[in-house]
């Protein structure tokens, strides 16, 4: 009877630990390119920058994990095999080629394994070749300005929406009063620049993190996946009100997105 019910507490407590561990990633897929409470992991990819980035950091999450267990396990062996009780006499001597060799050598082929595909993503996240449009970014203290050069330089400028006038479907400190609105499975060049210090266009499920500085037009490019909502944030520390810049990008389809762009000009 005692047997049966630690068997069964043991059991619910599996099931409980499994659904706690579970509700984040859940959750993270109901809503994208959103932070979610007790989320685990990244933000759910919603670009191809953003899957590549995402495994490259598995990557090095399996490598790291490889590194601190062999450690670990080095540690363990040293303590139990040469402590005092062990090897009370222990032998005289301060070097081994073949040990030094294999601790030199390992090392650059670890970095080699990371250094080869680092390269290719970062020429990969660099810039697109053949972009099909054109968004101009300019961070301001403390808000953006966006511009569209090929859809008759359409342009305004998002605010944070203050916390009182937040409606039921809007984010605390994530959501503006004039979102961006993209189309989804287009290569679209973003040109980031500021108009007073430095700032940082930076969204996270897109796999986008681009300096802005004044004076100077940085290059970064993004093709979104499928329709949502993505939000972001500066992360560059500009000033007193830093943590109130965020950015919202409303991703459509492209059909949407004509709609948008010529009610757009209608109401410049």
């Amino acid at each position: 009877m005692k047997t049966n019910m630690i068997l069964k507490s043991l059991t619910l407590f599996t099931v409980c630990a499994l659904a706690f561990w579970a509700l984040p990633a859940m959750a993270a897929d109901t809503l994208t390119g959103a932070p979610e409470p007790w989320q685990l992991n990244m933000q759910t990819a919603g670009s191809p920058s953003a899957e590549h980035l995402h495994e490259f950091h598995n990557m090095l999450l399996y490598i790291i994990s490889g590194i601190s267990l062999f450690v670990l396990l080095l540690l363990i062996y040293v303590v139990l095999r040469f402590n005092k009780r062990a090897n009370p006499e222990p032998k005289q001597f301060s070097h081994n080629v073949m040990i030094e060799v294999i601790w030199t050598l390992v090392p650059v082929l670890i970095l080699i394994a990371i250094v080869v595909p680092s390269f290719k993503l970062l020429y990969f996240l660099d810039r697109t070749t053949e972009p099909d449009m054109t968004l101009k970014v300019t961070g301001y203290q403390w808000y953006w300005g966006y511009e569209y050069p090929d859809q008759d330089g359409i342009n305004f400028l998002s605010y944070l929406v203050p916390e009182d006038e937040l409606s039921s479907d809007q984010k605390r400190l994530l959501s503006t009063d004039n979102p961006v609105v993209l189309p989804v499975d287009t290569n679209i060049q973003i040109l980031v620049s500021a108009a007073d210090v430095l700032h940082s266009f930076a969204m996270p499920s897109l796999g986008i993190k681009t300096d802005a500085v004044p004076g100077r037009w940085n290059e970064t490019w993004v093709k979104i996946n499928k329709p949502g909502i993505y939000y972001g944030q500066c992360s560059e520390l500009c000033g007193k009100d830093h943590a109130y810049m965020p950015i919202e990008i409303h991703a459509v389809s492209k059909e949407d997105f004509e709609a948008w762009a010529k009610k757009a000009k209608e109401e410049l």
